[in-house]
C-alpha cells in the first residue's frame, strides 16, 4: 500500500478513538462483506478471527489459523475499501514477545493500521498467559507499533472472562498494566452487565475502551454503553453468523421443505451487484 494512505488511513482510525462519543467498528470476514459493509457508513472496519475461519470451512480455535493466512485475508479486506482497518492477531501467532512484536509489523505491511494481542495460549490445560508475561508480550508490541512511521492503533485483550476463568479483578489487574505498557485500547470480551463495563472503563480511564456487543448474553445499545463511557463498540463474528444463519435457513427450508420462499428475503441481485460495482 502507498504510504501516504496508508498514512491517511492512520490518522483517520487514531482519530476516531480520540474524538468525543462512541463508534461501531463492526467486522467483515472477507473482501465481499467489508465492501457491503462500507457503502452504509461505518468509518472503520475490524477483522474477526472466526469469521475468517468459518469462512475457509474451519472451527474457530487457536492454531487454526496460521499468520500468514490470516494477514493475506486482511490484505483483501483493506484494499477492498478506502476505510481504515483493524486485525484480530489473536495471540500475535506466538508465545514469546518478540512473535507479538514481529505480528505487529508484518501487519503494518498488509496495510492494517490496527491490531489486537490477546492473552490466551490457546492451550486448554492452561488458556492463559501468566500475568508478567502476558504484559510482555503487549510490552513487545507497543514498541514494534511505535517504530511505525504513521499511529498503529494497539489493542490489548485481557481473555479470561471467555476461557472459564470468571475472574473480573484479575481482568482488570491485566487491563491496566497493559494500558500502563502503553496499550492504546482495552479490550475484555465476555463483560455482561454495566457494572462490570463501568468496571473496566473506571479503571483504564482515559484509555478507550472496546466492547464487544451481537454475541449471546444482554445486549447493550450503542446509546447506553456511551453513558458508561465506552468508546468502540465491535461485533466479533455476529455479522458473519448472521450471514450464515440466512444460509442455513434457507438450505434447510429446500431440504425440508422442497419450497424456496427465503428467496423473497434475499437481497436483489441488482442491488448487491451494484456495491460490488463500486
Amino acid at each position: 500500500m502507498d504510504r501516504k494512505l496508508r498514512a491517511t488511513r492512520a490518522e483517520a482510525f487514531k482519530a476516531l478513538h480520540d474524538k468525543p462519543g462512541i463508534f461501531a467498528i463492526p467486522n467483515p470476514w472477507d473482501a465481499g462483506s467489508a465492501k457491503i459493509l462500507a457503502t452504509l457508513g461505518f468509518e472503520a472496519l475490524a477483522t474477526t478471527s472466526a469469521g475468517f475461519a468459518f469462512s475457509v470451512g474451519r472451527p474457530d480455535a487457536e492454531g487454526a489459523l496460521d499468520r500468514t493466512g490470516t494477514l493475506e485475508n486482511a490484505r483483501a479486506i483493506v484494499e477492498a475499501t478506502s476505510l481504515p482497518v483493524s486485525a484480530d492477531l489473536e495471540n500475535g501467532f506466538g508465545d514469546d514477545p518478540d512473535t507479538c512484536a514481529e505480528t505487529i509489523l508484518l501487519a503494518a505491511q498488509v496495510g492494517l493500521v490496527g491490531g489486537s494481542i490477546e492473552d490466551a495460549t490457546g492451550r486448554v490445560d492452561d488458556p492463559i498467559y501468566s500475568y508478567d508475561l502476558s504484559v510482555e508480550r503487549v510490552r513487545a508490541a507497543v514498541k514494534a507499533a511505535r517504530s511505525l512511521p504513521f499511529p498503529f492503533v494497539l489493542t490489548a485483550r485481557a481473555e479470561n472472562l471467555i476461557n472459564g476463568r470468571p475472574d473480573l479483578d484479575d481482568t482488570i489487574h491485566r487491563l491496566v498494566a497493559f494500558a500502563e505498557a502503553g496499550a492504546d485500547v482495552l479490550y475484555a470480551p465476555g463483560l455482561r452487565t454495566r457494572e462490570e463495563i463501568a468496571a473496566v472503563v473506571r479503571a483504564v480511564a482515559p484509555r478507550p475502551v472496546n466492547v464487544v456487543m451481537g454475541l449471546s448474553g444482554p445486549a447493550h445499545s450503542l446509546d447506553a454503553l456511551a453513558s458508561l463511557g465506552v468508546k468502540r463498540v465491535s461485533l466479533g463474528s455476529s455479522f458473519a453468523r448472521a450471514a450464515y444463519g440466512a444460509l442455513l435457513r434457507a438450505a434447510r427450508e429446500v431440504k425440508r421443505d422442497g419450497t424456496f420462499d427465503f428467496a423473497r428475503e434475499a437481497v436483489p441481485y441488482g442491488e448487491i451487484n451494484a456495491i460490488f460495482k463500486r
